[in-house]
């Protein structure tokens, strides 16, 4: 995975947090607005989403993507939410962080 994929791939975690966020003030206050936004922000990252699957494929692309996204919506559920995960479910990051290093792992030789 070059530069400018891990690029695409942050741009997209981004924006899909974002849409994320937006979901979350819709479904606390039920204005239209938000749920426009956070359809429109869905959108843009599943397009920079495609990007990041033409070089990669899709298993490693979407796995990838997932686990970020794990990550960076745990975080925002605590920073910005006031949500505190137990244990278990900050184990489950963790082993989500250990996926993501055991398929991204560099293969060696063709496949």
């Amino acid at each position: 995975m070059n530069a400018v994929t891990l690029t695409y791939l942050g741009l997209s975690t981004g924006v899909f947090m974002v849409a994320n966020s937006l979901l979350k003030t819709y479904a606390t206050g039920s204005k239209p607005l938000f749920l426009i936004a956070a359809l429109a922000a869905f959108c843009l990252g599943n397009f920079l989403m495609v990007k990041v699957m033409q070089a990669n494929g899709l298993g490693l692309a979407l796995a990838l993507s997932l686990v970020f996204q794990l990550v960076a919506v745990t975080l925002i559920a605590f920073l910005f939410f006031g949500e505190r995960p137990s244990a278990l479910q900050v184990a489950g990051v963790v082993l989500g962080l250990v996926s993501i290093a055991l398929i991204a792992w560099p293969q060696g030789g063709a496949t």
